[in-house]
C-alpha cells in the first residue's frame, strides 16, 4: 500500500518514513512547493541519499499568499503555518490513501488536534499517520542511531520546510528585516544519509 509522507528533509519526517517502510508500506516522500522559491532542493538531496522516491506537489500560490498575510497581520507564524499544513494534507489526500507527516508529541506547530484528524480522515477517506507518541528524546536517539545528520543555521538552501517559501514571500512583500523578525535564525537539522554509510 502506498503512503505519502510530507517531507522536509528533517529528522522527524525521515523517521516517520523509515517506520512506514519497515511496516511494509510503499513510501513516497512528498514536498509541497508553491512556486515562489525552489524550497524542495534540500528534501530532494536528503531523499536521494536515503534511497526513497521523492515527489514535488505543486500547491496553490493563493494559499501561501493568504498564510503570509495571516502571519504578517499576527506578527508570528503559528496560524499561517497551520493553514499551509492543513492545505498540504488535503492536497496529499487527493494523491494518497495513507497520508503521513513527522509531527510529534511535543510539536506545537504545525499540528492537528484529534478532532481535526478525525475530520480529515473521514472527509477524505484516508488514514493519517504521524509520530505523535514520540518526544524530542526519542527522536534524537533514533536519528543518532539511524542517520547522519547535519546541523547548521537555517538558510534558504538547507531545508524544505514551509518556512522557506513563507520567508521568501514576506521578504519580497515587506523586506528581509520583518522576515527575520518572524523567523529568527536557528539551528536546523537535516538528514544527509544512513549512519552505516558514513
Amino acid at each position: 500500500m502506498k503512503a505519502g509522507v510530507l517531507y522536509s528533509g528533517g529528522k522527524d519526517s525521515t523517521i516517520c518514513a523509515v517506520i512506514l517502510k519497515n511496516l511494509g508500506y510503499q513510501v513516497e516522500l512528498v514536498t509541497i512547493n508553491f512556486g515562489y522559491y525552489p524550497s524542495w532542493r534540500a528534501a530532494v538531496e536528503s531523499s536521494s541519499k536515503l534511497g526513497f522516491k521523492h515527489r514535488i506537489l505543486k500547491g496553490d500560490s493563493g494559499i501561501l499568499e493568504d498564510a503570509v498575510q495571516t502571519i504578517i497581520n499576527d506578527g508570528f507564524p503559528n496560524n499561517g503555518i497551520n493553514k499551509v499544513h492543513k492545505y498540504a494534507l488535503e492536497l496529499m489526500a487527493k494523491n494518497y490513501s495513507i497520508v503521513s507527516d513527522g509531527t510529534r508529541r511535543d510539536d506545537k506547530v504545525p499540528k492537528l488536534n484529534l478532532d481535526q484528524i478525525r475530520s480529515f480522515e473521514d472527509r477524505n477517506n484516508v488514514e493519517y499517520i504521524n509520530i505523535g507518541g514520540m518526544g524530542h528524546k526519542t527522536i534524537k536517539h533514533l536519528s543518532n542511531t539511524l542517520f547522519h545528520v547535519k546541523k547548521e543555521l537555517t538558510s534558504m538552501e538547507n531545508n524544505s520546510d514551509y518556512e522557506i517559501e513563507i520567508r521568501f514571500l514576506i521578504s519580497k512583500l515587506k523586506g528581509e528585516e520583518l522576515a527575520f523578525k518572524i523567523f529568527p535564525e536557528h539551528l536546523q537539522s537535516r538528514v544527509i544519509g544512513w549512519r552505516e554509510n558514513e
